[in-house]
C-alpha cells in the first residue's frame, strides 16, 4: 500500500491539492487518496466517511472493505481498480480511492460539480421553441437528449481523446435509422486523433473537416438540443465533447445553415417566407458590393442615366478607387463587429452602435466615402449577419471580398467568373461523403418538402434517403 500512495505522490509532483487521509477499520490500514478541487467533500463525508465510521462505531467484522461498500451504497457508482493506469485516471475524474493493505484498491465517485446549470441558448436563441441548452457538462448534454429522444434505439459510443487531457467523447446515433457505413467512418476518424488535448468541440472539428480548403462549415455546430435530436431523427450523427456547450452534427449540408429550430415551430407558409428571405440575404451579402463596384467603375451602360449621375455626383469628392473605398468600410465594419463581440454584453452593442453612426457620418462629411457606399457595405454586413453560424458569416466575408477584387478588375464578367467559382466549390464540398449542394444537386424530390420550401410536417413522409437506408418511412420502426 505504502508504495502506491509514494508512486502516486511521485506522479503528480506531489501537488498539495492531493489529499492522502489514513484510517484504521477492523484492524486494517485503509488510506483514501483523493484531489480536493475535483473531488466534492460533501460526498466524501457522506458516501465514504460516513460508511467507515459506521464499521468502527459497530465494531462490524470486514472481509472485504470492496464488496461491504457494494452492498451497503447501491446508489453510487463504485468500481474495483485494477490497474495502477486506472487509479491514476480515476483520481483525475473526481473519484476518492480506497486502499487497504490486504491489497483491495476501489474508487468512489465523488466529482465535484464545475460547471455551470443549464440556461438559456446564447447564439442561436429560440422565439418559440425550447429555451434549454447545451452546457459544458458531458453528461447532462447527453441527458438533454435522452429527455427528448426516450428509445431503446438511441446508443453511445465513448471515447477518450487527448494525450494529455484525456476529453471524453460520445459518438451518438439512431441506430435503426443510420448507416452503420457512416457511424464506422466517423468512429474511425475519431480513433486517428493523436493530439496533446481536447479542449473543445471545435478541436475536434478541425480535426474530422474534410478537404484542404476549409470555407464553408461541412460539420454543423450547434449549442440546442431539439437540433441534435432532430438530426438524430433524420439518421445523421451526433458528438459531444466534455467540457464543450457545443455539439457536433454530422454530415451537414449547406441548406442545414439556412434553417433553425424555430422553422419547426411556427407555421410553414412564414417558415416558406423566411427561408427565401434568407437566400436573398446569401445572395447580397456576397454579390452587391461586387456589383457595385461593376457597374460604376467598368459597366456604367448597366445603370440607368438618372443614377449613373447620382452616383458619380455622390463620389466627386472622394479620392479613393471604389475598392478603396469598399474596403475601408468593410474592413471598418469587422473591426465594429468584433469589438462588439469581445466587449461586455453592457456595453458592446451601445458602442458598436455609436461608432457606426459618427464614423459613417464623419466619413461622408470628410469626403473619404460616398453615402451610397456606406449604404452597399451595411447591407451587405447586415445580410451576412442572417446567420448563427459564425464560420458561415466568414464564408460570406470571404467570397464577399474575393468578388470585390474580381470586379475591379474584370467587371460583370468578373462577377459571373467569381459566381461560377462559388458554384463550382460547393459543389465540390462532401461532408462525410454525402453531396454539399443536396437536395438540390443531387435534386432528391422527396427532400424538396422541407429544403427551401416548408409544407406540413405531416406531409413529409420520408427521410433524406441520402442519409438512411434502414427505416425510410418517418414514424415506423424497421
Amino acid at each position: 500500500m505504502q508504495e502506491i500512495i509514494d508512486q502516486i505522490k511521485k506522479d503528480v509532483g506531489n501537488s498539495s491539492d492531493f489529499i492522502y487521509r489514513e484510517i484504521e477499520v477492523d484492524q486494517k490500514k485503509v488510506t483514501l487518496v483523493f484531489n480536493e478541487v475535483l473531488s466534492s467533500s460533501e460526498d466524501i463525508n457522506e458516501f465514504v466517511l460516513k460508511y467507515l465510521a459506521q464499521i468502527i462505531e459497530k465494531k462490524i467484522p470486514i472481509l472485504s472493505l470492496y464488496t461491504y461498500f457494494m452492498n451497503s451504497m447501491p446508489g453510487h457508482h463504485i468500481k474495483e481498480i485494477k490497474d495502477y493506469k486506472e487509479l491514476i485516471d480515476s483520481l483525475y475524474n473526481g473519484y476518492t480511492i480506497v486502499i487497504t493493505n490486504n491489497q483491495e484498491i476501489f474508487g468512489v465517485e465523488t466529482k465535484m460539480s464545475l460547471d455551470r446549470g443549464i440556461g438559456e441558448a446564447q447564439n442561436e436563441q429560440s422565439l418559440q421553441g425550447p429555451k434549454d441548452a447545451f452546457t459544458e457538462n458531458f453528461n447532462k448534454n447527453l441527458g438533454l437528449v435522452r429527455k427528448r429522444i426516450k428509445s431503446k434505439h438511441l446508443w453511445l459510443d465513448a471515447l477518450t481523446i487527448g494525450k494529455e487531457t484525456k476529453t471524453k467523447v460520445g459518438l451518438i446515433y439512431m441506430e435503426n435509422i443510420v448507416e452503420d457505413k457512416l457511424v464506422q467512418k466517423v468512429k474511425k476518424r475519431l480513433q486517428k486523433i493523436n493530439v496533446d488535448g481536447i479542449i473543445d468541440s471545435g478541436y475536434i472539428k478541425e480535426e474530422l473537416e474534410e478537404g484542404f480548403i476549409k470555407i464553408f462549415p461541412t460539420i454543423l455546430s450547434t449549442e440546442r438540443p431539439d437540433l441534435v435530436s432532430m438530426a438524430l431523427l433524420e439518421g445523421k450523427l451526433a458528438i459531444i465533447v466534455d467540457n464543450s456547450p457545443y455539439v457536433l452534427i454530422i454530415p451537414c449540408f449547406l441548406i442545414d445553415l439556412f434553417h433553425t429550430s424555430d422553422d419547426y415551430y411556427q407555421k410553414p407558409v412564414n417558415i416558406t417566407f423566411i427561408r427565401i428571405i434568407r437566400l436573398f440575404a446569401f445572395l447580397i451579402a456576397i454579390f452587391i458590393p461586387a456589383f457595385y463596384i461593376a457597374v460604376t467603375t467598368h459597366n456604367q451602360e448597366a445603370l440607368t442615366l438618372d443614377l449613373l449621375i447620382n452616383f458619380t455626383a455622390q463620389r466627386e469628392m472622394v479620392p479613393f478607387p471604389a475598392l478603396i473605398e469598399a474596403l475601408l468600410m468593410g474592413i471598418t465594419f469587422e473591426i465594429l463587429r468584433e469589438s462588439d463581440t469581445r466587449m461586455p454584453s453592457s456595453m458592446g452593442t451601445a458602442v458598436s452602435i455609436l461608432g457606426g453612426l459618427v464614423l459613417g457620418d464623419a466619413a461622408v462629411n470628410a469626403g473619404i466615402v460616398s453615402p451610397i457606399m456606406i449604404i452597399v457595405i451595411a447591407i451587405s454586413a447586415i445580410s451576412g449577419l442572417l446567420f448563427s453560424s459564425i464560420e458561415m458569416i466568414s464564408a460570406i466575408r470571404f467570397w464577399r471580398f474575393l468578388l470585390l477584387f474580381l470586379a475591379t478588375l474584370l467587371g460583370i464578367y468578373g462577377i459571373f467568373l467569381g459566381g461560377t467559382f462559388l458554384i463550382i466549390h460547393l459543389a465540390s464540398l462532401h461532408s462525410f461523403g454525402k453531396p454539399y449542394l443536396a437536395p438540390f444537386a443531387p435534386y432528391v424530390p422527396s427532400e424538396q418538402r422541407d429544403a427551401l420550401i416548408k409544407t406540413n410536417p405531416s406531409k413529409v413522409r420520408y427521410r433524406n434517403p441520402l442519409l438512411t437506408s434502414k427505416n425510410k418511412v418517418r414514424g415506423r420502426s424497421e
